[in-house]
């Protein structure tokens, strides 16, 4: 069969003939796929895709017809190599390069080497159901993630749009929301969007007694909180009874000092070194969702009762180290900051530290008492930054009457590598 009207545009723009072609297909198969999808499938000699996918052009292409393999990244490489010089596509489901295969292949061969014809996305067609602003609607992906992270995003008045990791999914959501205060929430259930057997289903998290349907489905959820949820803002400085801790917990009001300094951006990685309760890590991936951390704490129950933090405070992502700085700092992903809230007197803590940013990474210290601040001023005599000291008092009983209590006074320690 002839090129298509879009791969000669496409093979033009770019000098070269994509290795892939990767065309979004929907529930509603062949007949809801446009012109050009439907020319560049016609035109393939191999077609790439899932059971399900490939079920839906089955009889509609002479291509052959291969399965991706499991577990599929690695796998990757070897199979577009082994079709290379074919013309080859590869179907994914809804818009490719929303939480899709898409954007695993750019990754894998660079976006230079294929072209992408999307297909409206599981979201668009959701939010075309229910009638909500696709602006408006924080969306949540449980595919092959934890559903955890789920609770960083539900606050009241909020719409969610979960991306289903099966059928279990929406039920195991309900439970998630009604054991987290959530249970009045509005769950609306849709199936194969745009198919024929497309089917939506609503009710409340905590009355969901509807039965696991299809696994392609999307979750809804209009949130709503019982009078006596814990409900948490979205900067920084939770409530310390937030956190489960031993006493080995940066407060508040200092949390949210520390967490200005060290300033999160998107995509950064953030070592938090002597973790405590972890607090800082959390906070840090709280701050964006493309934030990540890693949480080094030596003693094993307090790096267990971080892993139980972060599940319950949405963001299960965060990579717990339990080991004993500067050794178990070995090894691991260079940061772009790094925070010492303990332990930055131990011999070759900071050294290592400092060595381990690169140029323009950022190094933030906390020190409690003076053997600790010694280190931070010598610090900051030899590379700069700037020191801070924070008291908090606290009204507190004295008598019949109030008083303020000071915690202890924090030095912090702020600086940029050059």
């Amino acid at each position: 069969m002839g090129e298509s009207p879009v791969r000669d545009t496409f093979v033009q723009r770019q000098g070269a003939r994509p290795a892939v072609t990767v065309v979004g297909i929907g529930a509603d198969g062949w007949n809801g796929l446009g012109g050009s999808a439907q020319d560049a499938l016609a035109s393939a000699e191999v077609i790439l895709g899932g059971p399900r996918q490939l079920e839906l052009v089955s009889g509609q292409v002479e291509a052959e017809l291969v399965p991706w393999p499991s577990p599929l990244v690695p796998a990757l490489p070897g199979l577009l190599e082994r079709y290379s010089g074919q013309r080859l596509c590869a179907l994914a489901s809804g818009d490719p390069m929303f939480f899709g295969l898409g954007a695993t292949l750019a990754r894998t061969i660079g976006s230079s080497r294929m072209h992408v014809i999307a297909h409206p996305s599981s979201v668009t067609l959701a939010c075309a159901r229910l009638g909500w602003p696709a602006e408006d609607v924080e969306v949540v992906s449980v595919v092959g993630r934890p559903l955890e992270r789920v609770r960083r995003a539900v606050a009241p008045g909020r719409r969610l749009l979960v991306l289903s990791a099966g059928a279990q999914s929406p039920r195991a959501l309900a439970r998630q929301l009604t054991a987290d205060g959530y249970g009045p929430s509005t769950l609306t259930v849709l199936e194969q969007l745009g198919g024929r057997s497309e089917r939506i289903e609503t009710g409340t998290a905590a009355t969901w007694a509807h039965v696991p349907g299809d696994a392609l489905n999307v979750v809804a959820v209009e949130c709503e909180a019982t009078p006596d949820a814990t409900v948490l803002g979205e900067v920084a400085g939770l409530p310390d009874d937030a956190y489960l801790h031993d006493g080995q917990l940066t407060k508040r009001e200092v949390r949210a000092v520390t967490l200005a300094h060290l300033a999160p951006r998107p995509e950064e990685l953030l070592w938090d070194v002597g973790g405590g309760a972890g607090s800082i890590a959390i906070e840090w991936m709280r701050a964006h969702r493309t934030c990540r951390a890693i949480a080094i704490e030596s003693n094993p129950g307090r790096a267990a009762g971080i892993a139980a933090n972060a599940d319950a405070l949405g963001v299960p992502a965060l990579e717990v180290v339990t080991g004993r700085a500067p050794d178990a700092l070995a090894g691991l992903p260079t940061p772009d900051v790094v925070f010492i809230g303990g332990g930055v007197t131990r011999d070759g803590v900071f050294d290592a530290c400092w060595a381990a940013l690169p140029s323009g990474g950022r190094l933030v210290a906390n020190a409690v008492t003076v053997e600790a601040e010694t280190v931070l001023t010598s610090g900051q005599a030899r590379f700069g930054g700037a020191l801070v000291r924070v008291q908090v008092s606290r009204a507190e009983p004295v008598g019949g009457f109030l008083g303020w209590r000071p915690s202890m006074p924090v030095t912090i320690w702020s600086a940029v590598k050059p």
